[in-house]
């Protein structure tokens, strides 16, 4: 198998320092959530710091092979993402009505509601990894 081949199947891996930053980002959202559940005032700037870690060391982490599965795979792991910062934004609303709606429509739509979209970041996120990891696995026999 030649150098180009191999490199087409993998997602391009981080160095060390960035391997570091990603796990960090990781606990720091695993703390921030569960800090967050107990109502610390801080949780919310512990899970925002965590989450913005973790996304940006996860798009470093590109494919650049032409298998559309691993692509599409990629592009819900990119969307997990986007909901890991929306569950920070809305754990940020979920300390004050900075928003300025009122009361009801608050307690409606954003009290509480980062669980779910942290909940949704989660299950795409474990799938979308799984998925990838078998995908290349399967890509790397064929060949």
């Amino acid at each position: 198998m030649t150098w180009r081949l191999q490199n087409n199947l993998m997602m391009k891996q981080l160095n060390k320092i960035e391997n570091i930053i990603f796990l960090v980002g990781s606990v720091l959202m695993v703390v921030g959530s569960g800090a967050q559940l107990f109502v610390q005032r801080w949780a919310p700037y512990v899970f925002a710091m965590g989450a913005i870690a973790f996304v940006l060391m996860q798009l470093k982490q590109r494919y650049e092979g032409r298998n559309v599965v691993i692509r599409r795979l990629r592009r819900m792991m990119i969307t997990s993402d986007v909901f890991f910062l929306l569950s920070a934004l809305l754990m940020f609303a979920n300390q004050g009505n900075f928003f300025g709606i009122d009361r009801l429509t608050y307690i409606s739509y954003v009290h509480n509601n980062w669980v779910v979209t942290l909940l949704v970041a989660a299950i795409l996120q474990l799938y979308s990894t799984h998925r990838i990891s078998t995908e290349l696995d399967r890509e790397a026999k064929k060949i």
